[in-house]
């Protein structure tokens, strides 16, 4: 066979098209993959965030400090989320992710502007993700100003004139210098284990199929939980030495302190291993050959990059994106470990990512049992 021939280059492309509209799943994910990341690139993501949920301390129901309360609001920077009395109340709310900033309004406010003794509005930022918070506090002082010149007239109208009437400040809580490493780093851990933990064992029963092993293994007299703590079980150890080798060049290289339980730690890290592994075990069943495993597994790490907090702000997307969020384990792995390692928070305040984490590995490993073929048919 010499030169090139129409007949054999047109047999050869027919075939090429019927093993594609064969391989319907890695079709799906040549076309579901660009499209996706159109939708998130698009409508979810944003770089400059909005609407950061924010509790005021109310302790002087002026019109001065509601001016203040309704410039924030119109900034579009800050949603309020609720008004308080209390301090300990907002720490609370602080401490458990549910707020960005805390803005405390003193009592006496009013007064104290009224006689010239320029009185100090404090707005404490979780600074733990410094992109969410940065662009908010900047614009904090200058949203202040012109709230409260608006109610600066008549009699008071010298004030408005003079230096800002209002000190206000912005406080960046558990990262003070905004350094992107103690945002990025903890988060990472989180990353490398959803990325290394799927793809382990999305191609574990794959491939016995390709390797003609998988013949022995329904031979065994095991049953399918057998079967799945047994290829998973190897896997957590893995996990735990990387979550070792990156906790400690956080620790030493970055100097990003653990505020937090180590144990708690462990605990939280442990539990996210096995849902990964889970994960991708389910891949495993569904997947006729490895190339299938690796596609599938690429398609559940992109939305966890991008939708989890990790890339980009997570209170800063759309409602429709945060609902999605809510349901990639990523996100509240992020949770557990910027808060146990920034913040130093305790169960008490990440009980609901626990309990998350629990449901989504009960639910994933019931349908990979279910999803198990114990023949090659």
């Amino acid at each position: 066979m010499t030169g090139f021939s129409l007949p054999r280059f047109i047999a050869i492309l027919t075939k090429e098209f019927i093993q594609l509209k064969r391989d319907r799943l890695t079709f799906a994910m040549m076309v579901g993959i660009p499209i996706m990341q159109l939708i998130l690139f698009g409508y979810a993501i944003n770089t400059d965030p909005k609407h950061m949920p924010t509790v005021i301390v109310l302790q002087d129901d002026s019109v001065f400090a509601r001016s203040v309360i309704a410039g924030l609001t119109n900034s579009e920077y800050f949603k309020i989320e609720g008004r308080v009395t209390s301090e300990a109340e907002a720490e609370a709310q602080f401490a458990a992710g549910k707020v960005i900033f805390i803005l405390n309004i003193p009592a006496h406010f009013s007064r104290d502007l009224v006689r010239g003794d320029r009185p100090r509005l404090l707005l404490e930022a979780d600074a733990s993700d410094p992109v969410a918070a940065g662009a908010a506090a900047s614009a904090f002082p200058e949203i202040v100003r012109k709230a409260i010149a608006h109610d600066l007239k008549g009699a008071l109208g010298t004030l408005a004139a003079a230096d800002p009437p209002v000190d206000a400040v912005a406080h960046r809580r558990y990262n003070p210098e905004g350094l992107t490493q103690f945002n990025i780093v903890p988060g990472l851990l989180g990353v490398v284990l959803t990325m290394s933990m799927i793809m382990m064992t999305a191609l574990s029963l794959t491939r016995e199929t390709e390797r003609g092993t998988m013949e022995n293994l329904l031979a065994m007299p095991v049953t399918p939980l057998e079967v799945m703590l047994g290829k998973i079980a190897p896997n957590i150890g893995i996990g735990l030495i990387q979550t070792l080798i990156v906790i400690s060049a956080s620790r030493f290289l970055f100097g990003v302190p653990i505020m937090g339980s180590l144990a708690l730690l462990a605990l939280g890290i442990t539990l996210f291993i096995a849902a990964m592994l889970a994960v991708g075990y389910t891949f495993s069943t569904i997947a006729k050959s490895q190339l299938q495993a690796m596609q599938m597994s690429f398609f559940f790490f992109l939305p966890s990059i991008f939708l989890s907090g990790f890339a980009f702000p997570f209170a800063g997307m759309p409602l429709w994106a945060r609902w999605l969020g809510e349901i990639i384990p990523l996100t509240h792995m992020l949770r557990i470990l910027r808060g146990i390692i920034l913040k130093g928070s305790g169960l008490s305040d990440l009980w609901f990512d626990f309990a998350a984490l629990s449901v989504f590995l009960i639910a994933v490993a019931t349908v990979a049992l279910a999803r198990y073929r114990q023949t090659l048919d």
